[in-house]
């Protein structure tokens, strides 16, 4: 059989060779690093029998691939060890997530990350036993008398959910089998350096009306060393976590008794808030935008006309009785509001564009175990808008859209921090989209073109459109490499059919306009969180809640320094005074760990020459200068939104 190599090369084997004997035959290192093979663009194990010409790719831990493989060979060695400490659990699932993996079990008496040394002993033993992993399948009959046998109840629900005509198969090693597609390392020998990282809950398949699982993650890397380095990386993101910093600095709280996912922002977080978004509103002014303000809630007709009672109905909060014919939804975006207010009056095309914006506080049904402090919730403030606009304004429109995003993530000092995802119409879920094929691929060719014009260096991802036409995705990683969602730009093709929008064109005919959905600023919540990530809460100055703190050196100089502070005040800047009967040196502590972009100490000297002292947190020691000097460059930093 003839077999094509990754580099376009061809080698002929005799059929029944596996992918490993093959790697062998290429080198001896190509095997000692194979991990795997991909056959016609399908992972294998190196035990895989080749009987046909195809093309092969001997995949090793350089690959990303054969390092998730490692890594789930990983969290089968840790769902081994966990059976074997405590016999009585019951397996969910153990997938590769980014930079590591989990296994999620039932356990009869409840386990914390006290317990993980342990665990670790035990994962270290059956490495060091080099035990084989050899796959095998089944029917589904004899494949759910195992699971069945080994009192595995999630293993069961799992098989019963797989197509009909799906291959069951299982991993062994050692006295331990699994189900699992693959592929796996040949060996637990080959696992050279984990950790275990944490215990948290997490709802069998991520629905709070399921029982609440152990979840372990854990990581594995190739060398001990690339594992410290990583580990190293971890904790630095502890220390800079928006969950733990942003409560340490006062922006943030939550309450139990309020509710998952409904963040309570406290003074100086509603601050950060309100400076964003008089920055946006003025911003989008400035660019064409009109501002609305639309209900919070609305009856389900309008729901169904948008398609999002069809579509979305699972993500919105049903206020009353789902069966009443007038029944109640909190809003989950604010399209169909604003098309409300489009269709009040006749539009010519001289009328179009028409850009809407909105500061929309917007609700959606997140469940439990995907709220994450400000990144995910369930209450949250989006730069909402819609562009309606003839097929011809588009381009410009999107572009128009586009650098408006660009300007507000490079004041923020995010625009190096982001990637682009085109997200298409997935191929297997159909149900999920609006079913007008025809639309779907004029829509998501005119959007390829769009993202080509511009030079975007984007990824294509299936499945991840929303229900109505494809979108541009702007994504960014929190501290922990966990990548979301900030931006997002929407082309449209149904809102204009299914809302009866129309404009006059040129020739006085009637015509059906285009809407581009965007956020400019995304989620405001959730940027902020990125914010107090980003800077480790040493915010830039136009950013700050206090900009500077004032600290009188004795009581004799305090209305110096709430002098001082009113000059700040009167030049639309944010200061504080500290005029307490304490020590210089412990109030310019706390002023520092307070992170404040300035701090100014005032003595008798300053008050009688009428200068400061100034500190700044990027330059450190500026020694006493007069007022009107620091006046000025604090001015000039905070109108310039210098980072």
């Amino acid at each position: 059989m003839k077999i094509t190599l990754k580099d376009g090369s061809v080698i002929e084997a005799e059929n029944g060779k596996t992918v490993g004997e093959v790697a062998k035959n290429i080198s001896e290192g190509l095997f000692r690093n194979a991990v795997c093979g991909k056959v016609d663009g399908v992972l294998v194990d190196l035990s895989h029998v080749l009987d046909k010409d195809c093309a092969l790719e001997i995949v090793t831990l350089k690959d990303k691939d054969g390092l998730d493989v490692f890594r789930h060979t990983a969290s089968h060695v840790l769902a081994q060890a966990v059976k074997a400490i405590y016999p009585t659990c019951k397996l969910a699932i153990g997938p590769v997530i980014e930079n590591g993996f989990y296994y999620d079990i039932d356990f009869k008496t409840p386990i914390s990350k006290d317990d993980l040394g342990k665990i670790e002993a035990e994962m270290n033993k059956i490495i060091k036993g080099d035990l084989p992993i050899e796959r095998f399948t089944l029917s589904r009959k004899d494949a759910l008398k195992m699971m069945d046998n080994f009192a595995e109840p999630y293993k069961k629900e799992l098989i019963n959910d797989l197509p009909k005509d799906a291959e069951i198969s299982f991993y062994k090693q050692g006295d331990f089998v699994d189900l699992c597609r693959g592929p796996h390392l040949p060996s637990t020998g080959k696992i050279k350096a984990f950790k275990l990282t944490s215990v948290t809950g997490a709802y069998w398949r991520g629905d709070e009306k399921n029982k609440m699982l152990t979840r372990i993650y854990g990581t594995a890397f190739e060398k001990k060393a690339e594992l410290e380095e990583y580990l190293a990386k971890v904790e630095e993101a502890k220390k800079r976590d928006h969950n733990k910093l942003g409560r340490e600095l006062g922006l943030f709280m939550t309450e139990e008794v309020i509710g998952q996912g409904l963040p309570l922002l406290m003074p100086k977080g509603a601050k950060m808030m309100q400076i964003l978004t008089r920055f946006v509103e003025d911003e989008e002014e400035r660019r064409g935008f009109m501002l609305t303000r639309t209900p919070y809630m609305a009856k389900n007709d309008l729901y169904r006309i948008s398609g999002h009672w069809d579509h979305y109905r699972d993500k919105m909060f049903i206020v009353g009785d789902e069966n009443d014919p007038d029944v109640l939804a909190l809003r989950p975006m604010t399209c169909p509001f604003q098309y409300q207010i489009y269709k009040n009056g006749l539009k010519s095309y001289r009328d179009l564009p028409c850009r809407y914006a909105e500061t929309a506080t917007l609700f959606r049904k997140e469940a439990s175990g995907e709220m994450h402090g400000l990144i995910r919730v369930r209450q949250f403030t989006l730069s909402d808008g819609h562009i309606v606009c003839t097929p011809e304004q588009i381009e410009d429109e999107f572009r128009r859209c586009l650098d408006l995003s660009y300007y507000f993530l490079e004041c923020l000092g995010l625009k190096d921090d982001v990637t682009f995802r085109f997200s298409k119409r997935g191929k297997s879920d159909k149900a999920k989209y609006i079913d007008n094929d025809k639309a779907w691929k004029e829509t998501e060719a005119r959007m390829k073109t769009i993202l080509d014009d511009l030079g975007i260096d984007y990824v294509e991802a299936d499945g991840e459109a929303a229900f109505y036409g494809p979108k541009l995705d702007v994504q960014i990683k929190n501290v922990y490499g966990k990548e979301d969602t900030l931006i997002t730009l929407q082309l449209d093709f149904a809102a204009g059919h299914s809302f009866g929008m129309t404009y006059i064109d040129e020739n006085g005919e009637k015509q059906v306009p285009f809407v581009i959905h965007r956020s400019s600023i995304g989620c405001y919540e959730r940027t902020l969180a990125l914010l107090i990530e980003k800077y480790a809460g040493a915010f830039p100055l136009w950013l700050a809640p206090v900009q500077f703190k004032v600290l009188s050196v004795t009581e004799r100089t305090a209305d110096y320094a709430n002098a001082v502070a009113k000059e700040l005040e009167s030049m639309g800047l944010r200061p504080e005074t500290d005029n307490r009967n304490e020590k210089i040196g412990y109030k310019i502590r706390e002023a520092r760990l307070a992170k404040v972009p300035y701090i100014f100490v005032v003595g008798d000297k300053e008050a009688q020459d009428g200068t400061v002292s100034v500190w700044s947190r990027k330059e450190g020691d500026l020694g006493v200068m007069k007022k009107e000097d620091v006046f000025a460059k604090v001015l000039m930093e905070d109108k310039t939104k210098k980072i």
